[in-house]
């Protein structure tokens, strides 16, 4: 059974860093991409950013282009996101979720992927106040 689990939530003051965390476990994973979507209250889960599993290939929403920055480690299967200048609208549920089969272009897990990655944590709650 695959088990992904985020780590490093919390409360920030606006202007503020986080760096979240996601280990990947279970069995051994062959080819794959990560990500991180997030869901603020009331509101659709939405994608963050994605990274192949070889940490080459990135892409991200254009809400936190320039702000954010996704990492993978593969031979951890664990992967980062540092989040800084974080605003007010950045609070929300973040989740890690892995596509396995290689990597599909950003295009899709921006459009896709919050309804067809493979795998899902529960989540971390991230707050950030004004």
């Amino acid at each position: 059974q695959v088990q992904l689990v985020e780590s490093g939530g919390g409360l920030v003051q606006a202007g503020g860093s986080l760096r979240l965390s996601c280990a990947a476990s279970g069995r051994t994973f062959s080819n794959y991409a990560m990500g991180w979507f997030r869901q603020a209250p009331g509101k659709e889960r939405e994608f963050v950013a994605a990274v192949s599993r070889s940490g080459i290939i990135t892409y991200y929403a254009d809400s936190v282009k320039g702000r954010f920055t996704i990492s993978g480690d593969s031979a951890k299967n664990t992967v980062y996101l540092q989040m800084n200048s974080l605003k007010p609208e950045d609070t929300a549920v973040y989740y890690c979720a892995m596509k396995e089969g290689g990597w599909y272009g950003g295009t899709w897990y921006q459009e896709q992927g919050r309804y067809d990655m493979d795998h899902w944590g529960k989540g971390t709650l991230v707050t950030v106040s004004s």
